[in-house]
């Protein structure tokens, strides 16, 4: 099924809801600064790579059961359980000092990952259908990611700020707590028509949902076609969630090595370099999610620009490997870059190519968390293997590594394209 080539959607005050959560919902200051926060703590990579598989565990043991609570019990409902759950991990990681705090801090961040992951997009999806503008998912999703992504560009010089003037990586932490207390409100205000199909709370109707949704759930997942659609989406966000942060040690070799800023600390140079080029990140990857329809109306059908996206996306992260092995450092954080521009670009026309290929869509919810369940195995199996080979034999070479591994599965995710549509 082919998008139409033009956007025909009305910016009504919902559409900035939307586009307004996705902005909060970003300003995550931590974020360019995670791993060498945990560095700074003594962990090391692979303990990094088991902290993020932790986090894709969890996520994947309670997105199911997440995804059929936001069905049952009401979206809005669940997504202010995630987002307390996120301000507890913050304040969590704020207080840890060793990795026992930090495997649970991460935990809790993974809770309010699985409750939010899905819940969302579903109720963006049902706005569409209410409006009759369900032919336009490519582009409505891809304008409110690119809220999301413009809400990291300003998080990350935010976070910079932040480093500069205290040199403490460990204070971003508690100023992400106030966007997400602003989302958890903004949520609040949602119309109750995105609420879903809400059971009441008694034992045997929620039961009774809950045995409906899921059955419907596994009834959809007999089809090949879905089952081939969530391995070609979920492949390549499953490395990127994995890999993403590890940009952080390339930039920080980079800023060190720079003839600039020497009457400065190391870490608020660092802020400098990593703020600048995460803004500058984020502003490119906010203008792909908000390109990534037209770009999928160059197309015949959806399956193409998937197909040579991720094979792009994977060949990008060999090629950053070997330039950082090679010295050139600039040449890999240009192809590392080259990684979050593909994975916004992709991502909206992959959700949308999942979703037109489920047959009940009464279940987005459940079916969506299952996307985010499908590369949450991806990323908890890729970041601890990142992570051994970093501490084995150097990040340049986990990163070229792990990129071709992936590369070579490409039979099992990559999408059959016949004469048709």
């Amino acid at each position: 099924m082919k998008t139409i080539k033009a956007r025909s959607f009305t910016k009504d005050l919902q559409y900035y809801k939307f586009c307004s959560y996705g902005f909060l919902k970003n300003l995550r200051l931590f974020e360019p600064f995670l791993i060498l926060f945990l560095l700074e703590n003594g962990i090391s990579f692979l303990q990094i790579g088991i902290l993020y598989s932790i986090r894709e565990i969890t996520r994947n043991i309670l997105e199911i059961p997440a995804g059929v609570i936001a069905d049952s019990l009401g979206r809005k409902r669940t997504m202010v359980f995630s987002f307390s759950f996120y301000i507890f991990s913050f304040v969590g990681f704020y207080f840890s000092q060793g990795f026992p705090f930090f495997i649970v801090a991460m935990i809790l961040y993974a809770v309010g990952d699985a409750f939010r992951t899905g819940t969302h997009k579903a109720m963006i999806f049902d706005y569409l259908k209410l409006k009759g503008w369900e032919n336009q998912k490519v582009w409505y999703y891809g304008h409110t990611r690119s809220w999301s992504q413009l809400g990291s560009a300003v998080s990350a010089l935010l976070a910079a700020f932040v480093v500069i003037f205290t040199q403490s990586y460990r204070l971003v932490f508690i100023f992400s707590t106030i966007p997400y207390i602003l989302d958890l409100i903004l949520i609040s205000t949602y119309p109750k028509e995105l609420n879903g199909n809400v059971a009441r709370f008694e034992k045997g109707r929620v039961w009774a949902t809950f045995k409906k949704v899921l059955l419907d759930f596994v009834f959809s997942f007999k089809d090949v076609k879905v089952l081939k659609a969530l391995a070609n989406l979920s492949f390549f966000t499953g490395y990127y969630r994995a890999i993403k942060d590890f940009l952080q040690p390339i930039l920080k070799t980079f800023a060190l090595g720079l003839p600039v800023f020497l009457l400065m600390k190391d870490k608020q140079r660092e802020a400098i370099v990593i703020g600048s080029v995460y803004f500058f990140i984020y502003l490119l990857t906010s203008f792909a999610a908000r390109n990534s329809g037209r770009f999928s109306v160059k197309f015949k059908s959806l399956k193409p620009p998937l197909n040579y996206t991720i094979i792009l996306g994977f060949v990008a992260g060999i090629l950053s490997g070997v330039f950082f092995e090679s010295g050139l450092v600039v040449l890999s954080i240009v192809f590392f870059i080259a990684i979050y521009l593909i994975e916004n670009l992709r991502k909206p026309i992959g959700i949308s190519y999942v979703t037109e290929t489920i047959n009940r869509k009464d279940i987005l919810a459940t079916v969506l968390s299952a996307e985010s369940q499908a590369h949450s195995i991806v990323a908890a199996i890729v970041a601890p293997l990142i992570g051994l080979l970093a501490d084995q034999f150097g990040l340049a070479y986990a990163i070229i590594i792990a990129s071709s591994g992936l590369l070579l599965l490409s039979p099992v995710y990559l999408l059959k394209i016949g004469k048709g549509k």
